[in-house]
């Protein structure tokens, strides 16, 4: 509802007087006793303002149709990754996971930010990784810029998880070793989010007018009773709803790590990036929800292929027809969770306990 009156704002007042929806939010926000979504999530609400213009189809409409497409879109990023990192039928195989990963499913289903929150950042991991491939190519570099940028101005406080993870697994690639950083690397590392808040800035109207929203959202939350119940908890809580969503994801994405070595680039990346953002996620006050953790859901994937690669190697001539058939067995596995958890349930936040209710764990 928040997002569809941002939607409607824009297209009754245009760009130039966005500050005025911002000190909107602020009067609003500063009287309520919990937080509210914020408009500086900007890029979310103008890609469902140019939906709505061009398709003219109602807000709400729009924002779904929004984060169903960009999901769409995800699902293309990883099979072209897939196609440049795997063999042909593994990238296939990888495709075919994130097709049936229940909550990439759910999230194209509702009008949710954080699906296409997991576009951006999985663009910008993509770049990330050709630019510490192809050190100094100028349009790996640029293309990793502006999606820095993008990610900060689809959703600032979660940018956060993704630019943290990043400098982490730059800095772990000095031991890793599964790329070259390079210094122009680095300085795009650090003009992208800067690029983003520039941009916040204007749209705000002003640092001091920025700087108050994210004030009173951070206040705000820690009053909202939602977050503070549903939103506490260990710091494996993460890997307790994963285990309870994709149990078998889960468990061969552990795996991989367990058998993982110098020679296996890619998951050392894949790894590093989870666990970077993973180190931050897991310490939010009252911060913590599965949504926030989309965007590890193709990385994981990855992950627990490689497993299945590993587990079949042995298998000489019978290799390729038990590898199809595990793959069928886990997508029919995925789309059996989804169907439980958001058809026969069904839900619509992934907290904790309606993972546990929906499987019946908890009665």
């Amino acid at each position: 509802e928040l997002y569809r009156g941002y939607v409607e704002e824009l297209s009754h007042k245009g760009l130039t007087h966005y500050p005025d929806i911002v000190l909107g939010y602020i009067e609003k926000q500063v009287k309520l006793p919990g937080s509210i979504l914020p408009p500086v999530r900007f890029l979310y609400i103008f890609a469902a303002y140019i939906w709505h213009s061009v398709f003219g189809s109602e807000p709400l409409a729009a924002l779904r149709n929004v984060a169903s497409f960009f999901n769409i879109l995800t699902l293309g990023i990883a099979a072209i990754l897939a196609w440049r990192v795997c063999k042909p039928g593994e990238s296939v195989a990888v495709t075919a996971l994130v097709v049936f990963a229940p909550t990439q499913l759910h999230m194209s289903q509702h009008a949710l930010v954080d699906g296409f929150f997991t576009f951006w950042a999985l663009l910008t991991l993509w770049m990330l990784w050709e630019n510490l491939q192809s050190p100094r190519s100028w349009g790996w570099l640029c293309g990793y810029t502006v999606s820095l940028a993008l990610v900060l101005l689809t959703k600032p406080e979660n940018c956060s998880f993704v630019w943290i993870a990043i400098v982490i697994v730059l800095t772990a690639n000095r031991r890793l070793k599964y790329g070259m950083v390079t210094k122009e690397l680095m300085i795009a590392t650090a003009l992208g989010p800067l690029l983003g808040v520039v941009i916040l800035i204007l749209l705000a109207g002003g640092a001091d007018v920025l700087f108050g929203v994210y004030r009173l959202l951070i206040i705000k939350n820690l009053q909202l009773p939602y977050a503070i119940k549903t939103g506490d908890g260990p710091w494996h809580r993460y890997l307790i709803d994963l285990m309870l969503v994709s149990p078998i994801i889960m468990l061969l994405a552990i795996g991989a790590l367990m058998r993982i070595d110098r020679t296996r680039r890619l998951e050392m990346f894949l790894l590093t990036f989870i666990g970077g953002s993973y180190l931050v996620m897991c310490n939010l006050k009252y911060g913590m929800n599965l949504r926030y953790a989309n965007m590890w859901d193709v990385p994981l994937r990855f992950l627990a292929l490689s497993t299945v690669v590993g587990l079949i190697a042995p298998l000489g001539r019978w290799r390729e027809l038990v590898f199809v058939v595990i793959v069928v067995l886990i997508c029919a596995l995925e789309m059996r969770q989804y169907m439980i958890l958001f058809v026969d349930f069904p839900l619509y936040e992934l907290v904790t306990e309606g993972f546990l209710r929906a499987l019946h764990i908890l009665k």
